[in-house]
């Protein structure tokens, strides 16, 4: 599933995530269980160990739909 947002694209699988940013060219990448959902902040945050990023999204309905295609309660 491909979802386009405010600062680029979110591309969404059930095994993984990746963030293309836009306006720096920045990709970031993470696998589904690295992946947090906080819903009152309408953030995904990746914690892969020593790596760590997260972004917010513009809506709870972008929300939503990473979080049904990851299979993650938000």
């Amino acid at each position: 599933m491909v979802i386009n947002f405010a600062q680029g694209k979110i591309v969404v699988s059930m095994q993984e995530i990746q963030i293309l940013l836009s306006a720096t060219g920045v990709s970031l990448y993470a696998m589904a269980e690295d992946i947090k959902l906080m819903r009152s902040a309408l953030t995904l945050v990746a914690d892969a160990g020593a790596v760590r990023w997260s972004i917010k999204l513009d809506s709870i309905e972008q929300f939503d739909d990473v979080a049904s295609e990851l299979g993650i309660d938000g």
